[in-house]
């Protein structure tokens, strides 16, 4: 069981939020000529799920940068030792959220660090290489993205709303019972990615029937709420972080008038999806 430390004050995240845009400049910076050049050496873990030079590189980089003192560590691609659950603090990151994409030449993809504390991811830090942004936010501090102060959508009617999907599953068939829905569906590959342009308010809501890593979405998930969004899992619940079972179940975030409205399209789209098992 991890020790409680109490609430985070805004005091305590600003140095925070500087040490994860300290981490995602360099691992940007270590992996463009990787972006720029051909992708090479493509390895495959278990779900068929690509690994590259660029994930490893980057989780060196930001493993080096961030935890400090007793501060633990969860990364998609490091060995989960379980000492992280002893620790108050962790740091969960996906070095490369959206290989796929990154191997694919599609700029959909990012690197994702989040900041937990007692179970809570109170900061978060996304940055896309490819198109130039970065979406920092904290408790207390709100959500930036490339400095400029940004917040979740208010609007609260969901006709003409821009819902971000996951690529795959539309691939999949598992968004075809939304076909006449009174908003934009968009395909999209990484879940960092879709939270992070829903805590900017670039789009309305995003979600997923299907089960998440706590890496996925632990950065997303503190800007959606850093940005006065609504982030939960599909059943309702709030997300806590740095468990022994590092799957979560699936994931709705939208602006803070929607979650209503989007209620009843998100319960259609679970009996629509013909799945629940897959992690894409």
């Amino acid at each position: 069981m991890s020790r409680s430390i109490g609430k985070p004050t805004p005091a305590q995240m600003a140095p925070i939020l500087d040490r994860i845009e300290q981490a995602l400049e360099a691992a940007s910076h270590a992996i463009a000529p990787l972006i720029r050049g051909a992708v090479a050496n493509v390895d495959y873990k278990a779900g068929d799920n690509p690994v590259t030079a660029a994930d490893h590189l980057a989780n060196s980089v930001l493993r080096e940068i961030l935890p400090r003192g007793e501060e633990g560590w969860l990364s998609e691609e490091s060995v989960d030792d379980l000492t992280r659950l002893a620790r108050a603090r962790v740091w969960v990151v996906d070095p490369v959220d959206g290989t796929r994409e990154f191997v694919a030449r599609v700029p959909e993809w990012c690197i994702s660090v989040a900041f937990v504390e007692d179970g809570r991811s109170v900061a978060g830090g996304i940055c896309n290489p490819c198109t130039n942004e970065v979406f920092l936010g904290a408790v207390g501090l709100g959500v930036s993205r490339n400095g400029q102060t940004v917040r979740a959508n208010p609007r609260s009617t969901i006709s003409g709303a821009v819902v971000l999907a996951s690529r795959s599953e539309v691939n999949r068939g598992e968004w075809t019972a939304l076909t006449a829905a009174p908003f934009c569906v968009r395909p999209m590959g990484s879940v960092a990615y879709k939270l992070a342009l829903v805590a900017v308010g670039s789009a309305d809501a995003t979600w997923s029937h299907n089960p998440k890593n706590e890496w996925d979405v632990a950065a997303g998930v503190a800007l959606v709420e850093a940005a006065g969004g609504y982030v939960r899992t599909t059943g309702g619940q709030p997300l806590t972080f740095n468990r022994r079972c590092t799957q979560l179940p699936g994931i709705v975030a939208c602006g803070p008038g929607l979650s209503r409205e989007f209620g009843k399209y998100v319960k259609r789209s679970e009996f629509g999806s013909g799945t629940r098992q897959r992690t894409g």
